[in-house]
């Protein structure tokens, strides 16, 4: 990497980096401060950046690695994206209709029964839009292990969803 710049590099993943501690810990302030340690702990490791493949998957791990250490710490389980506030839905609710809501609403239910790698995996993949590379690199799997896990993760949930829906 080249021309690092804190400003234009690691500033910008702040909203991901809450999204996601913010889905681990279900408190705002909690989140918030866990973005603010990684942006500390990414700024102390300003020296080692140009030794680090991926900045930003750095990054995100050590987010979640935090965001994971809190949780645990606190006593609490990642259970249900129901008490978050609705952060991405909050702008399409009054276009969506009832029918696609309650499946919203499932999916997300369904989510929250998932293990631990497979929601954070399905979470990156299928809402943060990451690669499978980049996801592989944050929590330090192979590609081909996300692959499965994701692949079992939305087998799962389709399987539920035809089970829900008496299909």
């Amino acid at each position: 990497m080249e021309n690092i710049s804190f400003r234009t590099t690691v500033l910008p993943l702040s909203d991901r980096l809450f999204r996601l501690a913010l889905r681990i810990t279900m408190n705002r302030a909690e989140a918030e401060d866990v973005v603010q340690d990684t942006l500390l702990r990414v700024w102390e490791q300003r020296g080692q950046w140009e030794q680090i493949d991926n900045l930003e998957a750095f990054a995100i791990a050590t987010c979640r690695n935090r965001a994971l250490d809190l949780a645990k710490r606190a006593g609490r389980n990642t259970k249900s994206l129901d008490e978050i506030e609705n952060i991405q839905l909050s702008t399409f609710n009054s276009q969506l209709s009832l029918e696609a809501r309650e499946q919203v609403s499932l999916v997300r239910r369904l989510m929250d029964d998932l293990p631990e790698m497979q929601r954070t995996i399905m979470l990156l993949r299928d809402i943060e839009g990451k690669t499978y590379q980049e996801i592989a690199e944050t929590l330090d799997i192979s590609e081909t292990q996300v692959k499965v896990y994701l692949y079992r993760a939305r087998t799962k949930i389709k399987e539920r969803i035809k089970h829900e829906n008496g299909l």
